[in-house]
């Protein structure tokens, strides 16, 4: 509802220009998450805690009646703990980007809508808003700026400088990085190319966390607050069982699963489950600090991302591809959508070291973050007897991917276990239809003693020759927000775009023009959990799904042969649907709240 107001008040073609010149390397353009409602539920503010990530900067500043002061005279006291925290948002007050300084104002300002209902809480909080344009955002323009903000709920100070000179230092303290735009005649066009970044500084001045534009939210930043502020309290240390469970679930598989192969050069141990659990989940593992590998495997969310089709990294940037599904990655002999690895110990450096995912420059980036944090001290001794490196680090991330196993469904229990009562009699005519009419287990196979519902091969369905090579009536698909699509003129997208990269699949590494829009078969598993469907997240549920496959996929020369029409009707499509929620596994539960365990950060 929200993004369809915003389109009202500022009409089609302004969003699509404003998105596609400041991210011109995405496609679609998406309205930012802080727009909307959260489509998840926030984890509880006592259930997590936020490491420092360094000194908040101080600077000269001017206030909205032009007297002189300081950030630091607003952000916090490092000898005491009774100041405010502090949000400090950039912005430009002409900017039009809708995904830049509007979003960071607008999150701020329902924020402040928010704690009309939290006056305690209230009063323990600060906003700044600095402008970088400091030649046209006088004192002046600040106070016009934020009058209409301001309803005495939070001290929101609108900040500016006197000059670009007293502005630079804080921008490079800040890491912002801030370009002016220039017309094809040289001249300043008054507007700037930037990334958005909101920080969040606790009463020591130590900034605790950035928002980049896909996780600058009400609901997430107002439980950081709370978080911040929750007492230290004694709590009982999360108890080992949930680890050693964990490896039981790899000695001692869930009913319908096979003992998970184990390198001989990675045995499993408790001391890499742990140290691959904390390394999973730290932020500090990305260039910026703000990205962990579970914020695109979401443990809540089939260790996928159910609210994007498509992964979103380091600084918003988008992904190509659906964020895959970790559970029961142990057993697949391909990973990525493509299939470029085959080694779970290798596979990890793929999206620690990609610019649009977690965006370190280098191994060695990674490795001195990890030696210069104080709270890894020891433990990679402890787990390996040698030091951190790019093998230990791959290593210990791997033991833990591979305790994400997940079965004794009700088809498990039904075909392995012998027991007739665990699926009912429309779920028996849905697993008639998967191996016989439907074909589904010619990819998603099934064994006498086990399943894994994959093959462990590549197919060419036509999706990825549909994305690449067929025109949808001249329109094309774009994402406003989780859930919101409209069909846009793909001529008027275009003109303002660049062209969209083509995803062809295995044919990127293999180079062979027979593998052209192949992709990985994933497990079905869980499946119920994981949406949205397929390597791009094009399909939105599974009844979608069904309906792609009994229509035959996409015809084109490379299609695999057994795509082919299933002449399904309505109810064997409702039976086959059906059978597939039948293969969610009886722990998930248990997995998820084991990953809620983990150290975030300095926490141990």
């Amino acid at each position: 509802m929200i993004a369809q107001q915003l389109l009202r008040k500022i009409g089609w073609l302004i969003i699509i220009l404003v998105n596609a010149r400041s991210y011109a390397d995405t496609s679609p353009p998406t309205l930012a998450p802080g727009y909307g409602n959260l489509q998840f539920t926030a984890p509880e503010p006592d259930s997590y805690t936020l490491p420092p990530l360094g000194q908040a900067a101080d600077g000269k500043v001017l206030d909205i009646e032009g007297h002189d002061t300081s950030l630091h005279a607003l952000i916090g006291d490092k000898a005491k703990a009774t100041d405010k925290i502090v949000l400090l948002s950039f912005i430009y007050a002409t900017c039009s980007d809708v995904n830049g300084c509007p979003l960071a104002t607008t999150v701020l300002h329902k924020i402040n809508s928010r704690l009309q209902k939290e006056p305690e809480l209230a009063k323990k909080l600060r906003l700044l808003t600095l402008s970088f344009n400091p030649a046209h955002d006088t004192p002046a323009q600040m106070k016009h700026y934020g009058a209409s903000l301001q309803d005495g709920t939070l001290e929101w100070h609108f900040l500016t400088t006197r000059s670009e000179q007293e502005l630079n230092p804080i921008l490079n303290a800040y890491q912002q990085n801030i370009q002016k735009i220039y017309d094809d005649k040289g001249q300043d066009t008054g507007t700037f190319s930037h990334v958005l970044r909101v920080y969040l500084i606790d009463q020591q001045r130590q900034i605790r966390s950035i928002y980049s534009l896909s996780f600058l939210h009400p609901d997430t930043v107002i439980n950081d607050i709370k978080s911040l502020l929750q007492k230290p309290t004694a709590k009982t240390p999360p108890s080992p069982l949930k680890t050693i469970d964990a490896l039981k679930t790899i000695k001692h598989p869930p009913l319908g699963l096979p003992p998970v192969p184990i390198p001989d050069n990675n045995p499993i141990s408790l001391q890499k489950v742990s140290l691959g659990k904390k390394l999973f989940f730290d932020r500090r593992l990305s260039l910026n600090n703000t990205m962990s590998c579970a914020m695109c495997h979401i443990a809540d969310q089939g260790f996928t991302n159910n609210q994007m089709a498509t992964a979103v990294g380091a600084e918003g940037r988008t992904v190509r591809r659906n964020s895959p599904s970790l559970y029961n990655t142990g057993y697949f002999s391909l990973l990525f959508h493509d299939g470029r690895e085959t080694s779970l110990e290798q596979q990890v450096w793929l999206p620690l070291l990609t610019h649009n995912e977690m965006a370190n420059p280098s191994i060695g980036y990674v490795i001195d973050k990890i030696n210069t944090s104080a709270d890894y001290t020891g433990l990679f001794q402890k787990a390996f007897k040698k030091p951190a490196s790019m093998e230990t680090v791959g290593m210990a991330l791997a033991s833990y991917e591979r305790t994400l196993n997940s079965a004794n469904s009700p088809f498990d229990r039904w075909q392995y276990g012998h027991d007739q009562q665990a699926l009912d009699a429309k779920a028996q005519r849905g697993y008639q239809l998967f191996i016989g009419k439907a074909a589904c287990s010619q990819c998603h196979t099934v064994g006498d003693k086990h399943a894994l519902f994959t093959d462990n091969s590549l197919h060419n369905t036509g999706i990825g020759y549909r994305d690449a090579m067929v025109s949808n009536d001249n329109k094309q698909s774009v994402q406003l927000a989780p859930g919101v699509f409209v069909n846009v003129d793909a001529q008027l997208l275009a003109s303002v775009s660049e062209t969209k990269t083509n995803d062809l699949g295995r044919y990127e590494i293999t180079q062979n023009p027979a593998h052209r829009w192949q992709y990985k078969t994933p497990s079905l598993r869980n499946i119920q959990l994981t949406a949205p469907y397929m390597h791009n997240g094009s399909l939105a549920s599974l009844q979608e799904v069904i309906a792609f496959y009994n229509q035959g996929g996409i015809a084109n020369e490379n299609r695999d042969p057994l795509i082919k029409p299933l002449h399904l009707s309505d109810e064997e499509s409702k039976d086959l649907a059906y059978f597939l929620t039948q293969l969610t596994g009886d722990n998930v539960q248990e997995l998820i709240d084991e990953a809620r365990t983990a150290p975030v950060g300095d926490r141990q």
